[in-house]
């Protein structure tokens, strides 16, 4: 179970979203998408359209071309002591091909499609179809998806309690905006809703049809909207990784000088425990994304060496109260503290 914290506008925690989906069509998955706000007919025909390997490589070449230029650009401006220390990788993965890479600027054919099977959920017409249903101090809404995924989870063969009788496959389940009033949901109205378990059960019992099954699910969570913290104190307890965008878009930092290549932070809250009693946590925790013209790329933060008297001295206090929340992030007990990259 992944859960994402959608930025203020849910620009990009949409595009990730889009990126789930997309990549379970090219495995060939079996999709379930649900929401309350867009219809999933509408979600699917505007999934990013893949790239082919030779696309890509031209893409990677124009874009390292372009780098180098700027690297050398700046290595004119920096003092000559810098110039002899190792580059950092912007990529904080390995060179090694993983998944597959999606043109944002492009939709996705319809010929993909027909090669899978997927499954919509779309609260307002479901609420139509069948009186109202309520179960478990669960809202309506929660439970009729409930309903749905466990029905979908039995009749396609996900179950992984009984005896495969076909190619296993895996059920790619996508929930958008879970919690907001669109829902059904007041946690996002009121610092004491009355529902204020209603959330936490639902996520239960997912999370007990996750475990069984050969599926997998994101969800996006308006957390910004979420006046009582102990509710996604409550959701992150239930998920295997969560991780919150925070976009640039109408703060500060949009305006910044420091951050004028990055278009947001993404913060890592929870990564699944496999096996161990800690999780494994990785020494970056200081990642940025960004939207290009055709990709939408997470990268270390970089941030340039102050050549100039344009960034003024309440941006550096700043930058350094967000490096002390960036070293305080997942894991900095066990691996003790480190300073930024700059």
């Amino acid at each position: 179970l992944l859960s994402t914290e959608e930025d203020k506008y849910g620009v990009y925690s949409n595009l990730l979203f889009k990126y789930f989906l997309a990549e379970g069509v090219l495995c060939g998955h079996d999709l379930f998408v649900a929401s309350a706000k867009e219809t999933p007919d509408n979600i699917l025909k505007e999934l990013p359209g893949p790239l082919l390997d030779d696309t890509y490589r031209n893409e990677l070449r124009e874009e390292a071309t372009a780098v180098k230029s700027e690297d050398f650009q700046d290595s004119m401006k920096i003092a000559w002591r810098y110039e002899n220390l190792p580059k950092m990788e912007a990529s904080p993965t390995s060179s090694t091909k993983f998944g597959h890479y999606y043109d944002i600027s492009k939709t996705m054919s319809p010929e993909l499609f027909q090669s899978i099977k997927w499954h919509s959920f779309f609260l307002p017409e479901e609420l139509s179809l069948e009186p109202k249903l309520k179960m478990c101090n669960m809202n309506c809404g929660y439970a009729r998806l409930l309903q749905s995924i466990q029905r979908i989870i039995y009749q396609e063969g996900f179950d992984g309690s009984l005896p495969q009788k076909k190619q296993k496959n895996i059920l790619r389940i996508g929930i958008q905006s879970l919690g907001s009033m669109l829902w059904g949901d007041d946690i996002c109205s009121t610092d004491t809703p009355k529902d204020i378990h209603s959330l936490t059960k639902f996520l239960y019992v997912l999370r007990g049809l996750l475990r069984k099954s050969l599926s997998a699910c994101i969800i996006t969570v308006p957390a910004h909207l979420v006046q009582n913290k102990a509710i996604m104190e409550r959701v992150t307890n239930l998920s295997d990784v969560v991780v919150g965008l925070e976009s640039f878009i109408g703060s500060e930092r949009e305006t910044n000088p420091l951050y004028k290549d990055y278009h947001g932070l993404l913060h890592v809250h929870q990564i699944p425990r496999l096996n161990s009693l800690i999780c494994d946590v990785s020494d970056t925790k200081d990642l940025a994304f960004r939207l290009k013209r055709k990709q939408f790329t997470i990268e270390r933060l970089h941030l340039p060496p102050d050549l100039s008297d344009t960034v003024s001295r309440s941006s550096k206090q700043d930058l350094a109260e967000s490096a002390k929340l960036l070293s305080s992030g997942c894991g900095a007990m066990a691996i003790g503290k480190k300073h930024l990259d700059f």
